[in-house]
């Protein structure tokens, strides 16, 4: 039982990480990015890439799955999605999901349509036990590195002059312009952040998840999940819903096979029958 429990606690701290880039441009950008799963993916074949093909040792392959799908995040997102900020949301998930196809295409074509996995270091294979709790080395690194980054997150957001900006600039552009605030390059940053995030997430997760051409597509629910449970206005909700989600799924999978997925959407309409704003929205809304 704790052994599930700490599977699902690994497998939800990555969802999050995956699923954060899309609730700060969802929440705070108020932009509806279902291609974020697209970045992901890019993250995890830039580094099965480096580790698997160029020989590159895992830990340098992270860092640079995360700067390489930030920057593909800033091309995509100067020439691309600038265009559709100001549009309807139906607009925007037109446009987006196009280029989730798109995506899929592509690197079907470059990389083929074989599920591959990355290679991990022996050090980070196996499991060791704690008081009887079968710990995975792989899935530990995944809780520490992810905990790290919810808290670095919520510190930038919540207490740093970039947080007060993006905040400033989503609430309202024009008076932000007026203060001085670069509105585009604070939205650039956080779109770029938020893809390097996603793209350091597929790196983390092509080992547990899998790597194919249809990644976008197959979690694409499990984030808007996340974002739908947990809500739009924090990221500790995100977070929450992202342990609850993980841990269900697992658990689920485990006890009951043949309805392991049907436990998370159970989940999902009950709360969007309680807390339609999410579990931990304002009591203002959005």
């Amino acid at each position: 039982m704790l052994t599930i429990l700490f599977d699902g606690v690994a497998y939800g701290m990555l969802l999050f990480v995956l699923a954060c880039g899309l609730s700060v441009t969802l929440g705070l950008m108020n932009f509806v990015n279902l291609a974020h799963g697209s970045f992901a993916m890019a993250g995890g074949y830039i580094t099965l890439v480096l580790v698997n093909r160029a020989g590159l040792p895992f830990f340098a392959g992270l860092p640079i799955a995360f700067v390489v799908t930030a920057l593909i995040g800033v091309l995509f997102e100067r020439t691309l999605y600038v265009h559709v900020y100001g549009k309807s949301h139906l607009d925007q998930v037109l446009f987006t999901i196009g280029l989730v196809f798109m995506s899929v295409a592509a690197v079907d074509y470059v990389m083929g349509s074989q599920q591959v996995f990355i290679q991990i270091p022996s050090v980070l294979q196996g499991r060791f036990e704690i008081f009887g709790v079968g710990v995975g080395r792989y899935r530990l690194l995944i809780i520490v590195i992810c905990g790290l980054l919810t808290v670095g997150l919520q510190l930038i957001l919540s207490s740093t002059r970039f947080g007060s900006r993006l905040r400033a600039s989503v609430d309202d552009a024009r008076v932000a312009r007026g203060l001085g605030i670069n509105v585009n390059a604070v939205f650039t940053l956080t779109f770029a952040f938020g893809s390097g995030l996603a793209g350091l997430g597929g790196a983390l997760g092509a080992e547990i998840l899998g790597l194919d051409p249809t990644f976008p597509l197959k979690y694409m629910v499990y984030f808007l999940i996340v974002v739908t449970v947990g809500g739009t206005s924090s990221i500790t909700g995100p977070f929450v819903a992202s342990l609850l989600i993980g841990i269900a799924d697992v658990a689920g999978k485990y006890y009951v096979p043949k309805f392991g997925a049907f436990v998370i959407y159970t989940i999902m309409i009950v709360v969007l029958i309680l807390r339609p704003q999410g579990l931990f929205a304002r009591a203002t809304g959005k």
